[in-house]
């Protein structure tokens, strides 16, 4: 490995030791090995391998999103995208040294036939999963407009609150925290 300063390389050094769990640095590093997927997708797309999908009134393609240590690709409906991701995700094991569990993998459908999306699967090596989906705690393909979407979120904003409510909101504590 080597390490650009200035854009300029370092020397060659070979990592001995990794992070150990709980790191500070665990997150940046993590951030970096995830900047090399994304660019690994971005390139694709400049290079019409991969097509996203156009979100918004903007029309912005969007193909990947990051979270944690979780990914998510969207993309059209068409053999040659699934494998270019497929083709991404095997680069990014080769650079990173890192290994997509496919297992834990899941795929899911808008608008994609069932004979496809099956097919899909297969190609990936992975399992499907229905609409909607949670990701973080969010309903992902919900409907909006029902009361029934927005109830678990307004209730881990009201539980939230409370908690707040108490600890600053409250008579005594509101004294304690007072200084003249």
């Amino acid at each position: 490995m080597f390490v650009l300063v200035n854009g300029s390389p370092t020397e060659e050094f070979i990592p001995s030791k990794g992070l150990r769990e709980g790191d500070p640095l665990a997150p940046f590093s993590f951030l970096i090995v995830a900047e090399g997927l994304a660019g690994l997708v971005r390139q694709a797309i400049t290079l019409n391998l991969l097509s996203g999908v156009e979100v918004g009134r903007s029309e912005v393609e969007a193909c990947v999103l990051q979270f944690v240590n979780d990914t998510i690709f969207m993309c059209g409906d068409s053999y040659n995208n699934v494998f270019s991701i497929k083709e991404i995700l095997r680069g990014f094991e080769i650079a990173s040294g890192l290994k997509v569990n496919f297992h834990k993998s899941k795929l899911a459908d808008i608008n994609v036939e069932n004979d496809s999306l099956a097919l899909y699967a297969k190609f990936l090596n992975c399992t499907l999963m229905g609409v909607p989906f949670k990701y973080p705690g969010l309903e992902v393909g919900g409907n909006l407009r029902k009361k029934q979407f927005w109830k678990p979120i307004l209730a881990k904003l009201n539980a939230k609150l409370c908690v707040w409510k108490r600890r600053f909101l409250c008579g005594k504590n509101l004294l304690n925290q007072v200084s003249y």
